[in-house]
């Protein structure tokens, strides 16, 4: 009997946590003019790569962005443009990217392509 009973129990708890995790609201997308206000005024923030990278980005209202590596990785500069959904990039020597950027937290933002988080950005 006790072990129907703790069964029961589980399943139920398991039940409130499925139920839960389904209706929690997504992350909040950030519109274009957001990410250009929050983002691409000039003043530099810092983005972290899945891989722990981190670099201090700067991307300013003209459509130029810069990065320069905290600790590993390499400098580079590019040009952005807001697009439909989020905003895409060009660094130099590379194809353009576009991605959207959703809200991870206080002071944090993911940056995803499709559904895969490309960087995190913290300011």
């Amino acid at each position: 009997m006790r072990a129907g009973f703790a069964g029961a129990v589980i399943g139920s708890a398991l039940i409130v946590f499925l139920g839960a995790s389904a209706s929690a609201a997504p992350a909040a997308k950030l519109s274009p003019s957001d990410i250009q206000a929050t983002f691409f005024n000039g003043q530099p923030f810092t983005a972290s790569t899945p891989s722990n990278l981190r670099f201090k980005m700067t991307f300013s209202a003209d459509g130029k962005m810069k990065r320069e590596p905290i600790g590993g990785g390499s400098r580079g500069e590019g040009t952005w443009k807001l697009s439909k959904d989020g905003f895409c990039t060009t660094w130099k020597g590379s194809k353009d990217n576009c991605f959207t950027v959703v809200n991870a937290g206080q002071n944090q933002w993911s940056v995803l392509k499709g559904s895969t988080v490309m960087a995190t950005w913290s300011k």
